[in-house]
């Protein structure tokens, strides 16, 4: 498996989750609670986990195109859910 992760300063952690998880959830298995969610997309999966003022997001996929592509869509929707708070996601690649 191949794997990234990301940390991602922000005041509300916990809220992301609950709106990233919920917007997935008609499309694909999302589980969350108040410090920690997971999506399992077809083409790998995503646990965020909150911390103080931090989200830390690890993705993994079988390949590293199905991993770029999981990473690009996990972020793009974060950037949209976290309004100004969230400019972009920065990875970095991590043993799975």
């Amino acid at each position: 498996m191949h794997a990234i992760t990301a940390h991602v300063t922000t005041e509300q952690p916990s809220r992301l989750i609950n709106r990233l998880c919920k917007h997935f959830r008609h499309k694909i298995e999302a589980t969350w609670d108040e410090h920690e969610g997971r999506l399992v997309f077809s083409i790998g999966e995503c646990r965020l986990v909150a911390r103080d003022q931090q989200l830390t997001l690890e993705c993994q996929a079988p390949t590293t195109g199905e991993l770029e592509e999981l990473g690009r869509v996990v972020a793009s929707h974060l950037v949209r859910f976290a309004g100004d708070e969230v400019t972009d996601v920065y990875w970095q690649a991590s043993s799975a």
